[in-house]
């Protein structure tokens, strides 16, 4: 996760502090240092003076060689604050006199005392007072911080000249003054300007960063927040509150161009609503012609259905008629006023059978189409589909078995329940499996296959199939509509598989059909199971039953 703020107003507040503290902070440590410079300059100056001061004060006594005189002066001198030691060199670098109990040294020429004027070959004569200024350590006073200076105590004619010890005019340098000062008092200041500073850098800091936040939230954060108030309100479609900013040009203009831009989007979606509107009235309008053309053309569809209807059902039921008035008028020529014949009872007797069979098939024409056009609405409950396969099987087991059919049985156990009519679903099961038995008259040995399954989204499937001669596939779109059939001359009317697809639809199920010319028809129906668990049952597999 990014530690960085995603928020403008958030980056804006960060990155102004982080430059104002910077600017703070490298101000403030140049100012802490140009100030300690400053002080140290000023302590050097006054290093300076006491050290000539000093030499000023012994100079006559010097001149006179009274030593004891001069060293009581700087004794005196040292006892003041701020004052560690005082130290005088000869020419040679031995310690002739000083304030603090020390052993006689000899001091190199490059010790701290002798390397300002000692760096090079030629010792210098003339050096400035920084130059003869040095801070150092002093591990015998507990590592305070000490400055030293460093005088030179130059040759004058007064000296060179003196009767008590003269000094050769060649020799410029008698000796140097070594001047320590304790800079305790001068750190103790520097660490409170530290201080100081850094409590003014860090007011400074929070009082910037303050009004920044002030500042930032009010003609930065403010303003964003209004525009994206009212970008929320336009994408809920909340057009009519206007965005109020004021304090910035850019966001001023920002604010007025949305506020243009949502009044042209609320002008267009009033053309659209009305717009919308005059399309539902005129959608409204059309619908109510295309209702009134759907009803003539339902009423000519009715009529030329119960037109074909009519023409079916006289063409269907004038055959047989016609037959039977061709054998009644036949069987009057055989009667006699004595009776029949007896040489022509049997032909009588044979006529007379087949107007019993011309009048039961138009019976039958009629029982089915009664069939067809008065189904009963469906009495659902769940029943068992095994079963009713079963029972169905007693009512045309002998059909079968006059039909030399062998029947094949795959009913699976666990079958859920389906919630249809029981004798609705036997039909289509009867119809089914005799139109399977009838497609399988031209073949050697003739084979129904009746099986049961669950499929997806807990249905439960039928499947019933044959392997007769097949449906050819420029018929297969037609075998549900009513009077359509393949079958000879008076085998049928058409109207089983209608019948079966109107019972199986008004159970909200599904049919389909493949089938393959010469090798056989499979007929594969889906109804929604019932909404209770299914019960467990034995299973009902009896294949290869001779039928």
């Amino acid at each position: 996760m990014s530690i960085i703020p995603r928020r403008l107003a958030l980056k804006l507040i960060l990155s102004l502090t982080v430059i104002v503290a910077l600017v703070e902070g490298i101000s403030g440590y140049i100012n802490v240092k140009t100030q300690e410079r400053q002080l140290l300059d000023v302590i050097i100056l006054g290093a300076d003076q006491l050290s000539k001061a000093i030499t000023s004060a012994t100079w006559h006594a010097m001149l006179a060689d009274d030593r004891n005189g001069a060293y009581e002066v700087m004794h005196t001198i040292a006892l003041k604050q701020g004052i560690d030691r005082i130290r005088i060199f000869n020419r040679a670098g031995h310690v002739m006199f000083s304030t603090k109990q020390e052993p006689k040294i000899q001091a190199e020429k490059t010790s701290e005392t002798c390397s300002m004027c000692h760096s090079a070959l030629e010792p210098k004569v003339k050096i400035d007072a920084p130059s003869r200024s040095n801070i150092f350590m002093d591990p015998g006073d507990g590592g305070r911080r000490k400055l030293g200076m460093v005088t030179p105590i130059y040759n004058e004619a007064a000296c060179s000249n003196a009767d008590c010890h003269a000094h050769p005019a060649r020799v410029k340098v008698l000796g140097v003054l070594d001047l320590a000062m304790d800079l305790e008092t001068v750190d103790q200041e520097i660490r409170t300007a530290h201080l100081r500073t850094i409590l003014v850098v860090g007011i400074q800091i929070l009082l910037i960063g303050l009004f920044t936040i002030f500042f930032t939230r009010h003609f930065v954060d403010s303003p964003i927040r209004k525009l994206i108030a009212g970008t929320k309100e336009v994408s809920l479609t909340q057009l009519d509150t206007p965005i109020d900013i004021h304090g910035s040009e850019e966001l001023e203009e920002l604010a007025a161009s949305f506020n243009a831009m949502r009044k042209r989007l609320n002008q267009s979606i009033a053309e659209i609503n009305q717009f919308a509107q005059s399309l539902e009235s005129k959608v409204q309008e059309r619908t109510e012609q295309l209702k009134v053309a759907q009803r003539k053309l339902v009423q000519s569809d009715r009529l030329a259905s119960l037109g074909q209807l009519s023409a079916s059902m006289a063409h269907e039921i004038n055959n047989p008629l016609s037959g039977v008035l061709n054998l009644s008028k036949l069987m009057q020529r055989i009667i006699r006023e004595d009776g029949i014949p007896p040489e022509r009872l049997p032909e009588f007797r044979r006529y007379l059978s087949q107007v019993v069979d011309e009048t039961s098939r138009v019976g039958r024409i009629v029982t089915d189409l009664l069939t067809f056009s008065r189904r009963p609405k469906p009495q659902r409950t769940p029943v068992d589909l095994n079963g009713i396969i079963q029972s169905t099987l007693s009512i045309v087991s002998h059909k079968l078995k006059l039909a030399n059919v062998e029947l094949s049985l795959h009913l699976s156990p666990n079958l859920p329940r389906v919630h249809c009519d029981a004798s609705q679903m036997q039909q289509v099961v009867i119809n089914l499996m005799m139109n399977a038995a009838e497609a399988t008259v031209k073949c050697a040995q003739g084979v129904v296959t009746v099986s049961t399954s669950t499929g997806p989204d807990h249905s439960v499937l039928l499947e019933v199939s044959d392997n007769g001669e097949g449906i050819p596939t420029q018929n297969l779109p037609k075998i549900f509509d009513p009077f359509f059939t393949t079958k000879e001359e008076g085998k049928g009317v058409g109207l089983g598989l209608a019948v079966v697809y109107g019972i199986v639809d008004s159970h909200g199920g599904d049919i389909e059909v493949k089938s393959t010319v010469g090798a056989g028809t499979l007929f594969t129906v889906t109804l929604p199971a019932a909404a209770e668990a299914p019960e467990r049952e034995h299973t009902h597999d009896q294949t290869g039953t001779k039928a």
